[in-house]
Formats: structure tokens, sequence, C-alpha cells
């Protein structure tokens, strides 16, 4: 019997060390939590060269150039409110347009859109109305015209910027 009881108050005592030794202590950290207004814009890369080459006999409007070969990506958090603006480095010269439109999934697209005189001071709107969220791989068209009598145009570049703005 002293042995049954002399057992259990090993077994007592080896119980109460075993949960001391599982006892924890606790720490509380207070996390501060934010989300930052967020506007991401990005392009596939650039269009091909657009070349006018053809025309009709006795129209002045040549043929048009087109490219539908590249693709933008939006993010933003903000509002119901964000557009896509665009504008070039510089203006075309007279009898010569540059027309862009982007596709949109999130928002109202304004279609074909003439940029031709689009520069930083002037930039149009190209998609309005763009719901908070990502519109990813949406389509980007360009297509330049120009008239016979404008005369022939030397190989030139415009550096075209999309703006995701409020």
């Amino acid at each position: 019997m002293k042995r049954l009881v002399l057992i259990l108050g090993v077994a007592v005592v080896s119980i109460g060390l075993v949960q001391s030794a599982m006892a924890q202590a606790t720490a509380n950290q207070t996390v501060t939590l934010a989300v930052s207004a967020v506007y991401k814009i990005s392009t596939s890369g650039d269009p091909g060269a657009l070349t006018i080459s053809n025309g009709t006999a006795g129209v002045d409007a040549l043929t048009p150039a087109t490219d539908n070969s590249t693709t933008y990506s939006i993010t933003q958090n903000v509002a119901n409110t964000v557009k896509i603006t665009a504008h070039m480095d510089a203006a075309m010269p007279a009898g010569y347009t540059l027309m862009l439109s982007l596709a949109s999934t999130k928002g109202t697209s304004a279609g074909s859109v003439v940029i031709s005189n689009a520069t930083s001071g002037s930039a149009v709107d190209i998609v309005t109305a763009i719901n908070r969220g990502a519109d990813a791989g949406q389509a980007i068209g360009y297509s330049f015209s120009a008239n016979a009598s404008a005369g022939t145009l030397s190989s030139t570049t415009r550096t075209v910027t999309l703006t995701l703005t409020n």
C-alpha cells in the first residue's frame, strides 16, 4: 500500500512538473495595416512599323496602315472614375493622322481616338470609368493614315504615353 501511495505521489509530482514545463507565456502585438493607392499600367511591347504604301486612284486618302499586335494591363484600387489618357512627344504634321484604340473590360473605351495633336499638355481620354481591380491583356490598336496631298513622310518615330489617372 505504501508503495502504491509512493508511486501515486511520484506520478502527481511528475504531472505537475510536466504541466509546468508545458505552461506558456503570451505577448501581444499591435499591427497597423493600410493599403495605399495603386495605379499600375504596362504594355506588352511596341507595335510594328506603320508604313503606308497603297492607295486608290482618284482618292486623296491613302490606305491606312494598322497594327493590333500589342496589349496593355492595368491594376488600380482607387475609384470607379479612373481613366487612361494618351499623348505623344510631338504632334504629327498636317495631313497625317495617328489613331489609337484600347479595349477594356473594366471601363468604357472611347473607340478609335485621334491622337495626332495630343501632346503632354493636351492628353486625350482613351478609356474612362475604369472600375477597381485589374484588366489584363487588353488589345491596343493603332491606325496611321495620310493624304496623298500631304506628300511622303520619312521614317519618323513618336513616343505614345499611356497614363492611368484619376
